[in-house]
């Protein structure tokens, strides 16, 4: 969504058709982890994906790495992580862009990691302490994978790095005339979700995480499945509760009446949702009671209605 605008239920349907084109594994999974049992198939994958030659020859010519945050049985759920077959086939230019990105992350798993230096400074003005923070790329390492061809990207990577804050080389106890300015500026209000923020939203249940690993643990709350996210924002586009104005996504008129009509602030609470999926998954796998939570839903029911 962010890179080319499909919204989440295309790419669910173009996911799908390279699936049965037998291009990808099975698209509709939660996890971003590989099971064991794939490793010794790695090799055999990338040297058939020809098209990526140029990426793939430097991984070819030793062992293939095998790291935990790659490879992890326990973290498999149903299905494993999205990756090429390596099985060929004429794909229409959408698909092609899905499955690029699809194949380009697979290679860059194996790739090394890209090495950045941080730098921190601490400068005193006036016995005043100050501190500024830099960094610089050493290494590019995985970064190579993502060649960046489209202008869009150039210009998004060009303003990375000028946000980065490349610092020059400091020499410690250094010292120097400072001219102080000062910039007042203002906060701006959060952003209007796009469909891809809005899908990592629901993922956490509403709530702002920034962490990826407490990211990870609150998937358990999320609201839906990846196989059903799509279709849950597709039905209120299509009941008219929210619209599309270019990549953002917005409330209409009777999206905004209808939450102001619900009273109660429990049945509109994302938070309520993302626990009763939880709750759930323990279902599931036998560590709640069903019949507990059937007569907790009623009583909250029958309280609600009361």
């Amino acid at each position: 969504n962010n890179k080319f605008g499909f919204s989440a239920d295309e790419t669910l349907k173009m996911v799908q058709k390279l699936y049965e084109m037998k291009v990808v594994t099975y698209p509709r999974v939660d996890t971003t982890f590989l099971p064991n049992d794939v490793y010794p198939k790695v090799t055999g994958i990338l040297s058939k994906l020809t098209n990526y030659s140029s990426l793939t020859q430097p991984l070819l010519g030793s062992k293939i790495k095998k790291s935990k945050r790659v490879f992890d049985d326990k973290k498999v759920t149903d299905h494993h992580a999205i990756i090429p077959t390596g099985i060929q086939a004429n794909l229409q230019y959408n698909q092609q862009q899905v499955y690029d990105i699809i194949t380009r992350r697979f290679i860059a798993v194996f790739y090394p990691d890209s090495d950045v230096s941080n730098t921190a400074v601490i400068g005193k003005a006036a016995e005043v302490p100050f501190k500024t923070t830099g960094k610089e790329i050493i290494s590019k390492g995985w970064r190579v994978v993502f060649n960046f061809s489209t202008a869009l990207e150039v210009t998004k990577v060009k303003k990375e790095i000028e946000n980065s804050n490349v610092l020059p080389s400091f020499v410690k106890g250094e010292k120097g005339p400072h001219e102080p300015s000062f910039l007042e500026k203002e906060t701006k209000p959060p952003r209007n979700f796009t469909e891809a923020s809005l899908l990592r939203a629901m993922e956490t249940a509403g709530k702002q995480v920034d962490d990826d690993e407490m990211r990870e643990l609150m998937k358990e709350n999320g609201i839906g499945r990846p196989s059903t996210r799509a279709s849950i924002i597709e039905t209120l586009f299509r009941r008219k509760y929210i619209e599309r104005k270019k990549k953002l996504v917005l409330p209409t008129q009777t999206g905004i009446q209808l939450i102001d009509l619900i009273d109660n602030e429990l049945l509109k609470s994302a938070e309520l949702t993302g626990r009763w999926e939880k709750r759930l998954k323990e279902i599931e796998r036998g560590e709640f009671n069903a019949g507990t939570f059937i007569s907790n839903m009623k009583k909250m029911v029958d309280e609600l209605v009361y």
